[in-house]
């Protein structure tokens, strides 16, 4: 996943709305949940919560599929596992402290 993807992945999920949404669909597992049940469980407006899936949907971090009458919300896990994927992968490679000879040492 290149920064700039990464980037926008991670504004969308800036949201506490959005955040709580696609958290409540990670915990809801593979069969998602109705956006009714997502509108009961987060307890806002429909068209609030329209608004905010549209966001992650656009990023790619929430899928939807009308069933009959039903609109089903899934979060993308593979998507997600990048994004934790990509925060990740250069954990503790280290990092040369290129100021390390001109700032004053702690005291």
């Amino acid at each position: 996943m290149d920064i700039t993807d990464l980037a926008a992945c991670l504004e969308k999920l800036g949201h506490p709305t959005r955040l709580a949404a696609f958290r409540l669909l990670v915990r809801a597992g593979r069969g998602g949940l109705p956006v009714g049940a997502l509108q009961r469980h987060l307890g806002i407006p429909a068209s609030t919560l329209s608004h905010h899936l549209a966001h992650l949907v656009a990023a790619g971090l929430v899928h939807q599929a009308r069933e009959g009458r039903v609109l089903r919300c899934t979060a993308d896990y593979a998507r997600m596992d990048r994004i934790v994927e990509a925060l990740t992968a250069e954990c503790c490679a280290g990092v040369e402290d290129t100021n390390a000879a001109t700032e004053p040492a702690e005291t």
